[in-house]
């Protein structure tokens, strides 16, 4: 487990890092035919950021000074030191693409910025939110970790202490129900279901493990048994045309 943001920082760049990234970017294909505006809310260490301005016109928002001391950034794209407060005076209507990953859990203020994150969007934009399962997380608590005690409480209670501080794992349905008339819900993908339940990290490293997995990740991910376990679920929405 990560005890640090440096040693967070390794973590992404392990096997069980990069598959985490690999499959949300085959989850949010983006035309490249067409500079689409994109923010980042809550960039982290840049990496998807990074990913999608080789296309796209990209903004990022990370107000962590320690998370971007060590990002990535060999594209271009715009990084902004702020949060909530930069977002709040951002023009509504102004963006194609919205991205929020594995934010909202450790925020005590959820709903107002999902609404932000809609309002600036254009119609027709696309959100794309990243989230914590609970039940993935109480899988990997019982399995992987083997504290059972750690597993019992997240189903008490649906929280825990972690690295960015306490962690809510809120539900899907609450996401859909403050995104109720402005969005509308086009895809469900899980992310990480098998991947991060196995402790034989060596095995991880070649590429007889890898690329089946990533494979047998990506078709999982599409399956409605699946997302109820895994670690994540990515919530895709789209703007509706007569929002606001």
């Amino acid at each position: 487990m990560s005890t640090s943001i440096q040693d967070y920082r390794k973590m992404v760049d392990q096997p069980w890092g990069t598959m985490f990234y690999e499959q949300i970017f085959r989850q949010l294909v983006l035309p490249n035919d067409k500079k689409l505006k994109i923010l980042d809310f809550g960039a982290g260490f840049g990496l998807t950021a990074e990913h999608y301005a080789e296309y796209h016109d990209v903004i990022a928002l990370e107000p962590n000074e320690e998370m971007r001391s060590l990002r990535v950034q060999t594209r271009d794209y715009t990084l902004i030191p702020q949060g909530i407060e930069y977002l709040k005076t951002m023009e509504e209507n102004s963006m194609d693409v919205v991205i929020c990953h594995n934010v909202m859990e450790y925020t005590e203020n959820k709903e107002e910025i999902v609404k932000e994150l809609a309002r600036v969007l254009k119609p027709g934009g696309i959100l794309s939110i990243v989230k914590h399962n609970l039940l993935g997380r109480v899988m990997g608590s019982a399995v992987l970790a083997n504290d059972p005690g750690a597993a019992l409480a997240l189903l008490r209670d649906d929280s825990e202490n972690s690295l960015f501080g306490h962690r809510s794992v809120y539900s899907n349905e609450s996401l859909v129900e403050a995104l109720a008339g402005e969005m509308e819900l086009t895809a469900i993908y899980g992310i990480r279901t098998f991947f991060g339940l196995s402790s034989n990290n060596e095995i991880k490293y070649t590429a007889e493990w890898y690329g089946p997995m990533l494979e047998l990740e990506t078709k999982a991910a599409e399956m409605e048994e699946y997302k109820k376990v895994a670690f994540f679920n990515h919530l895709i929405f789209t703007k509706k045309a007569n929002a606001f």
